[in-house]
């Protein structure tokens, strides 16, 4: 009886052992998902371009551009203008309902303030240009934009690929608010986001203030122009509140 129990117990602990290293093999043969990782880090700090070091007829370094709307394409790099690189929107092909998006993809953010030196140069059916904000794809996000032709500068959302123009808080829908001669020369654009209120300056002197809640989350920032508008922007500066 003894031996039987005995012979009984080496068996059990040999089938053992054996199911356990099976299981092993078997584990160690399953298939290993590889996890890709953006090759772009994610920036925290304050930025400053002013495009001197990036390549002429290129687009600068970890920026990316696309556009909402119909056409075809859009045309942003980095141009000479007299001696002085600058970021340039070229195209002017377009059908008026697009609208030409850059975006920098190594920062996000909710709340920030924008800088820019803007020159309208040319365009038919439109001038000028300004900031996008919040941007998650090319068909959501805000933006605010000042237009040589029309004098005027008029703050948007951008929602599923349609534009809508945001009141201005104690004027309502006023269409943005008209400004002195914007001309083909430089002019200072800027813009404080905090929350949901955004707060436009031109020249230094604020303009107007919208509140909104479309676009709670952090995005990217970028610059846009329409349709056929041909503009440069110098010396964009982004802060993080």
């Amino acid at each position: 009886m003894k031996n039987i129990l005995i012979l009984l117990f080496v068996s059990f602990s040999f089938f053992s052992c054996n199911g356990a290293k099976t299981n092993v093999s078997q584990h160690t043969e399953l298939p290993i998902k590889i996890q890709k990782v953006s090759t772009i880090p994610i920036l925290s700090q304050d930025l400053s371009f002013d495009f001197e070091g990036e390549n002429v007829g290129k687009l600068p370094k970890n920026w990316s551009q696309a556009f909402t709307g119909r056409g075809r394409h859009t045309d942003w790099q980095v141009i000479d203008d007299n001696g002085n690189k600058v970021l340039a929107q070229l195209s002017h092909d377009h059908p008026n309902y697009h609208f030409n998006d850059i975006v920098f993809d190594a920062f996000v953010a909710a709340d920030v303030v924008l800088e820019v030196k803007i020159k309208g140069v040319d365009g038919r059916m439109d001038q000028g240009g300004g900031f996008i904000w919040r941007w998650t794809d090319k068909d959501n996000y805000y933006v605010v934009r000042a237009n040589p032709l029309e004098d005027n500068i008029v703050l948007y959302k951008v929602k599923n690929g349609k534009r809508t123009d945001l009141p201005i808080m104690g004027k309502g829908r006023t269409y943005g608010v008209e400004v002195p001669t914007l001309g083909n020369g430089w002019n200072n654009l800027k813009l404080d986001v905090k929350a949901n209120l955004f707060i436009v300056y031109l020249n230094d002197n604020e303009l107007f203030r919208v509140q909104d809640d479309t676009f709670a989350k952090a995005g990217k920032v970028g610059l846009w122009t329409k349709a056929d508008a041909v503009t440069y922007f110098d010396d964009f500066h982004v802060l993080k509140h």
